[in-house]
């Protein structure tokens, strides 16, 4: 069983990850040195040239498409299984969604957000716990398929553009971490149903199999079904998700000769607050994924806290480079957080 073990080690990873970043946050000397092994670690195109010190160990900026093939080959896996095992053993689904959600209930005492190991109390709530998991690793599968598609059709990499080994490294790992700790509530029992449904098909054959039939209503209305919580958390992610694909899509024309290694000021959409706007918007998808998700699990938690963390390390990183580089940069655009940060 995947269970506590598993679930902890993936925990103690995502702590592990974030704990550095907020350390080297910090404004106090003892971190100079972590501050900068760090920024070189985590430098990356532009803010690369900032750190040339660490460009010995590095790897084509454009492996970005790497992390994204990996995402969407796990995330695609993950989502049908449980989506199989959901829809051929735990359905039907009541007509009424739960009365209150998850993270409702955790306002009123129902239950701890913080439990080490949270079980369902009845099969009703247990479906809405798989069904959930397939709801968010649906949402994780179409971030993951655009950012997939920009890397190959929107973005245009300088072939100058690097990043370190180590950050290339960090990014494979999130990208594998991300995807299980949104299914790692479920995953056990649906990768075993999978498991015992190929061994069955190993063993009596194609012919001897009962035939597979798919009512499409019957395997989306569970999704349709499922309480407010979820669909407040895909309003959140489908926001951040529109302005992360504009403002990529306002870096990506900055650059219409593919060989260019000049820089200029992006403007449009929320640059007009901000330096790092698609980090912003990243920030606000997970958010959406963690409230739809119903926000029981502290995994989901801990990876939210890593995705903040290291973007606003990266957004301060980006916007003290746009300053060093442009002496006309907009004074009134904050780093990350509107009007504050």
């Amino acid at each position: 069983m995947v269970g506590l073990g598993f679930t902890a080690l993936l925990r103690l990873a995502w702590l592990a990850a974030t704990v550095p970043i907020l350390v080297v946050s910090l404004p106090i000397r003892p971190v100079g040195f972590l501050h900068r092994m760090i920024t070189g670690f985590a430098a990356r195109g532009k803010t690369m040239i900032m750190n040339s010190s660490t460009q010995k160990f590095t790897v084509p900026q454009r492996y970005f498409l790497h992390f994204y093939w990996w995402a969407l080959a796990l995330t695609t896996s993950l989502a049908l299984s449980t989506w199989f095992y959901a829809y051929r053993k735990l359905v039907p689904l009541a007509s009424e969604s739960l009365s209150y959600s998850t993270v409702a209930s955790h306002l009123t005492g129902g239950s701890h957000i913080f439990s080490s190991h949270k079980v369902p109390s009845t099969p009703m709530e247990h479906k809405y716990q798989v069904w959930r998991t397939v709801f968010v690793l649906l949402l994780m599968e179409v971030q993951v398929f655009r950012r997939l598609y920009e890397t190959l059709n929107v973005f245009h990499y300088s072939p100058s553009a690097r990043m370190h080994f180590l950050g290339y490294l960090t990014g494979l790992l999130f990208y594998t971490g991300a995807p299980l700790s949104l299914g790692i509530s479920c995953a056990s029992e649906a990768l075993s149903y999978a498991r015992d449904q190929i061994a069955e098909f190993i063993v009596k054959g194609r012919d001897r199999m009962p035939d597979l039939q798919i009512d499409w209503l019957e395997l989306l209305k569970p999704l349709l079904l499922l309480g407010w919580c979820q669909w407040i958390g895909a309003i959140i992610f489908l926001w951040g998700w529109l302005h992360q694909l504009r403002c990529h899509a306002i870096l990506g024309s900055l650059r219409e000769n593919k060989g260019a290694d000049e820089y200029v000021i992006p403007y449009g959409d929320w640059f007009r607050y901000v330096s790092c706007p698609h980090y912003l918007a990243e920030i606000i998808i997970y958010f959406g994924i963690l409230v739809a998700s119903g926000g029981s699990d502290i995994t989901i938690w801990l990876l939210f806290m890593f995705v903040v963390s290291n973007l606003t390390f990266a957004a301060a990183e980006t916007h003290r480079w746009y300053h060093h580089k442009f002496e006309n940069y907009p004074k009134t655009r904050r780093a990350i957080i509107p009007f504050v940060y």
